[in-house]
């Protein structure tokens, strides 16, 4: 069980929007525990302006966005939103 969210899901541990093109940037998330967790991340995030893609990876708590005109501080933002804390800014 999800002890993030309570969802009770385990199942899906990735989830990747296409990336069209432009910078990179990885960002470390504290809270994922599931798939419910991963699929939360990556609708707020994919909702920040300038995003044109986001790869989640559960396993090692990372969260890859691609595009341009994103402040680490807007990803931030919809971390939270999603009710999870980014541990790291990235490169």
């Amino acid at each position: 069980m999800c002890t993030a969210c309570a969802c009770g899901t385990a199942d899906a541990t990735t989830a990747t929007t296409a990336t069209k093109s432009g910078d990179r940037s990885v960002y470390s998330v504290s809270g994922m525990t599931c798939g419910h967790c991963v699929s939360s991340v990556s609708a707020e995030i994919g909702e920040v302006d300038g995003v044109s893609g986001v790869d989640v990876e559960l396993s090692t708590g990372t969260v890859t966005v691609s595009g341009a005109g994103f402040s680490d501080e807007e990803i931030r933002a919809a971390v939270e939103r999603a009710g999870y804390r980014l541990s790291g800014t990235g490169s």
